[in-house]
């Protein structure tokens, strides 16, 4: 399932990093729960309907905000915090929320990323944690276990590939700040095959790491 949530204008400039402020709002409305400290089974976009500024975006006709799972309780828990007028930030507020019901995507589908998607690991010779993109051999290996660990989650079977689109010819690499840390992430198509229920499986949850922070969203 799906909940489009539809934004009033800004009245204040949206900062270019602003994801924090999205996944602040998403808690409130959820209220209580134990996601903080579990895998991901959710995901959420950025803002869509913007154009940049010079220091941020302006959102002069209202924004998109979306918000993912395969779990109808977590939709039932943040529906009632989530009534026209509830104000984000940036003077920008809820004006309509509409609930959609997952697609049946068949056994394979190229999916647009909806926030860029991000793959990272801690190798035992790294310092840092390591970030991959398209053009990494173990990136498509990386984005599979990752849905698949999360279908092991849900119980379900891990009848499932992911990839990104090799024939994308420019993944954008973007750099993102999320309380002071700099991350890096890329927007390219995905293709996922397998079993049309783990296919539609992630539309709902994403693809990739920290999808409950904002990336690996997908439309």
């Amino acid at each position: 399932m799906r909940i489009a949530i539809y934004l009033s204008p800004n009245r204040e400039l949206v900062p270019y990093n602003y994801q924090a402020a999205l996944v602040g709002a998403f808690h409130r409305w959820l209220g209580s729960n134990a996601l903080h400290d579990d895998i991901s089974l959710y995901s959420l976009s950025w803002l869509q309907g913007g154009k940049q500024v010079a220091g941020g975006f302006t959102f002069p006709k209202g924004g998109l905000f979306q918000i993912s799972a395969p779990n109808a309780e977590l939709f039932q828990q943040l529906i009632p915090n989530m009534v026209q007028g509830t104000h984000i930030r940036w003077g920008m507020e809820v004006q309509q929320a509409n609930l959609l019901v997952t697609p049946n995507f068949g056994a394979r589908h190229r999916f647009w990323a909806n926030s860029p998607i991000l793959i990272k690991r801690q190798l035992p010779e790294e310092k840092y944690q390591k970030y991959f993109f398209p053009s990494d051999p173990e990136a498509n290996g990386y984005l599979t276990a990752t849905l698949r660990h999360k279908l092991r989650k849900m119980g379900m079977k891990e009848e499932v590939k992911v990839a990104f689109d090799p024939a994308f010819e420019h993944p954008k690499i973007k750099k993102i700040r999320y309380k002071n840390i700099d991350i890096k992430a890329t927007f390219c198509p995905v293709i996922v095959s397998g079993a049309p229920e783990a296919v539609a499986f992630a539309w709902e949850v994403g693809v990739g790491n920290s999808t409950g922070l904002g990336f690996g969203a997908l439309r």
